[in-house]
Formats: C-alpha cells, sequence, structure tokens
C-alpha cells in the first residue's frame, strides 16, 4: 500500500498522539484520522502542531459506536487501522473495572466488526476484491502477567497470565484480534510493549507524577518497597516500532516492542529527583518560574519521596525480550532510558501549559 489513510484510534492520547505526530511528519503523503471519545486522558492540545495539516482530521467519538466507525472507514477509504484506544491505568482499572471491559473489550470488538464488514464482507457480496487492509492492535506486556527477578523476559510465546482487570481486558481484545484473523481472514497485527515515556504523559503515570510533583513541592508515593521492575520504551521508539510491524510484519503475528531499560520504581524516582536538581542548579531561571519547588531548589527532591500501601495485586517484573522484532524487522531503540528521561523531563520543564492544568 503505497498511500495510506490510517484511522489512528485513541490518538489524542499519550501513545497515539506520539504515534500520529510521528506518522504525518515522516510519511507527509499519507493521511491520518484520529478518533478520540476525549475522556479524561484525550487531550485535544497533544494534537495542536497538525491541526492545520491538510492530511490530518480529528473526529470526536467513541469506538463503541459502530455505525461512526463503518462510516469512517468506508468515506474516508481508510484501509489502515491503528487501535491504540483504551483504558489504561490500572489504579482505575482497580477501582472501577467497568470502563475496561466497555472500551478495552467492547470497543475493540466493535472496532473489528466494523472493519469485516468494510474490508471484507461488502466486497464480497458485490463481486470485488476484498480491499487492501491492514488492522494493527496496540496491547501491552501486562498481558503475560508478572515475573520473578531472575525469570526469563516475556517472548511473543508466554502463555497470558493478567493479573489486573486492564491487564485481563487487554488479553480479551488481543485474543479477539486473533481470532478475526484466524476466523475471518482479516489482515491483523498485534504489539506487545513495554512501558512508554516522553513527551504528552497524563500526569497520573509514575514519571510525569513524579516531575510534576516536584515542581509542586508535592509527597513523591513510591508503591510497596519500590522495588517492582518495569522495562521502559520511550515513546517515539514505539512509534517506529509500530511502523516497521506495519511495514514489514508478517500477518497475524504478534511483536514484543521493548527498550532493553529495566528499572526499578524507586531508581527511576531518585533519577528523576537528581535531574531536577541538576537543572535547577544550571537554570537559575526555573527558581521563578517554579517557586513552589523548593525541594529541587534546595537540591533535595528526594526528600519528598513517601512510601504508601502496595497496590493491589501489584506485579512484582515486567521485561520485554523483542528478539523476533529485532530480527525480523531490523528494530532496535534509539534511546537509552538516560537520553530519554533527560529528554522527557526537559520537555515538562518547558510545557507547563500543558501539563498544568491537569494536576
Amino acid at each position: 500500500m503505497e498511500k495510506n489513510t490510517l484511522l489512528v484510534t485513541g490518538g489524542a492520547g499519550f501513545i497515539g498522539a506520539n504515534f500520529a505526530l510521528y506518522w504525518l511528519e515522516k510519511y507527509p503523503a499519507d493521511s491520518v484520522i484520529v478518533l478520540d471519545a476525549l475522556t479524561y486522558a484525550g487531550n485535544r492540545a497533544n494534537l495542536a502542531s497538525v491541526e492545520n495539516n491538510e492530511n490530518f482530521e480529528f473526529v470526536h467519538g467513541n469506538i463503541c459506536n459502530t455505525e461512526l466507525v463503518t462510516s469512517l472507514l468506508k468515506n474516508k477509504q481508510v484501509n489502515t487501522i491503528v487501535h491504540f484506544a483504551a483504558e489504561s491505568h490500572v489504579d482505575r482499572s482497580i477501582t472501577g473495572p467497568d470502563a475496561f471491559i466497555e472500551t478495552n473489550i467492547l470497543g475493540t470488538y466493535s472496532l473489528l466488526k466494523a472493519a469485516k464488514q468494510v474490508w471484507i464482507d461488502e466486497p464480497k457480496a458485490e463481486g470485488k476484491t476484498v480491499i487492501p487492509h491492514r488492522f494493527h492492535h496496540v496491547s501491552t506486556d501486562e498481558v503475560y502477567g508478572t515475573l520473578s527477578p531472575t525469570d526469563p523476559a516475556f517472548t511473543e510465546d508466554t502463555p497470558y497470565a493478567p493479573n489486573s482487570p486492564y491487564s485481563a481486558s487487554k488479553a480479551a481484545s488481543d485474543h479477539l484480534v486473533r481470532a478475526y484473523h484466524h476466523t475471518y481472514d482479516l489482515e491483523v497485527t498485534t504489539s506487545n510493549c513495554s512501558n512508554n515515556y516522553g513527551p504528552y504523559h497524563f500526569p497520573e503515570k509514575l514519571i510525569p507524577l513524579i516531575i510534576t510533583n516536584v515542581l509542586k513541592d508535592k509527597p513523591l508515593p513510591i508503591y510497596g518497597d519500590g522495588q517492582q521492575i518495569r522495562d521502559w520504551l520511550y515513546v517515539e521508539d514505539h512509534a517506529r516500532g509500530i511502523d516497521l510491524v506495519l511495514k514489514k510484519g508478517r500477518i497475524g503475528e504478534n511483536y514484543n516492542i521493548g527498550g532493553h531499560n529495566e528499572w526499578a520504581n524507586i531508581d527511576i524516582v531518585k533519577l528523576v529527583c537528581k535531574l531536577m536538581n541538576e537543572a535547577f542548579a544550571l537554570d537559575q531561571q526555573l527558581t521563578a518560574k517554579y517557586p513552589d519547588a523548593i525541594s529541587a531548589i534546595n537540591n533535595s527532591a528526594e526528600s519528598l519521596i513517601t512510601y504508601v500501601e502496595d497496590r493491589a495485586g501489584h506485579d512484582r517484573r515486567y521485561a520485554i525480550d523483542a528478539t523476533k522484532t529485532n530480527l525480523e524487522l531490523a528494530y532496535k531503540p534509539k534511546e537509552s532510558f538516560e537520553s530519554g528521561i533527560h529528554k522527557t523531563v526537559n520537555w515538562y520543564l518547558n510545557n507547563d501549559n500543558w501539563w498544568n492544568n491537569l494536576v
């Protein structure tokens, strides 16, 4: 498919918006339609830089609205769906799982149903060939469950063992996508990624929460002993990985996209505190801009760390083995955690107009 029209679901959210921005810059001849319900984590401001791009369109709507999705696929001649839209915060899934079941499972089913109708069923009914297409589903490493410190990292063959309502809902959506390929020949790919970080990350997540709390001189809450380990992936590296899956990935296959960056939560928090201290020491203008950041100004951001009761059913370790993606697609992250976290801290320091009304 030389020219694509992409429907990016959840494209006003953190990862979806970064992907849309990446795609429009790299493939300026392609068209990108973002479909987003603009719930709490969806932010139209994430897409401000492309609002006047003639190849970009924003549609405010819900993926559960199958009629809307069907209309977009037909009228906009969409040939690629990149499906990010999901409820994604584990804490919220514990206290209110209903939204996760509706969006992550029923929403994915709605998209699959519309795609099958427009790309396969209707052309066949009219005696035409099936429309060339791709349905790419963006999932998470959390569907694989938890690892001990010595367990090998998750591969694409690791059995699913989700432990939270969030990860269970994502696992269910993964299985639906697989089933639509094997049952109906829908051309699908799925990627399971590690924890993303970078610009436009909603402030309830660990890294932006630490940065913004330091700037407000608020406590830095750490679950349990803080030794939970995650693999971290810079969000633009994730976009590059999905690009490779779309261009080179085998139909029906899953691909792990990881950052090769395993860090304990407490070590990340301490690193961010160190970077914040250094930023204020090097740039005196930050003190005037963020006068509430007393601890960082005094080179003591780490003093804000506060240990709190651990999350219910908190998985101990996630780690992605991306060997398959590396070998088949020649994928390798560009950012180390150290380089990516520097970029992320600097972005939040320079974009308080984006996050200030969200905290």
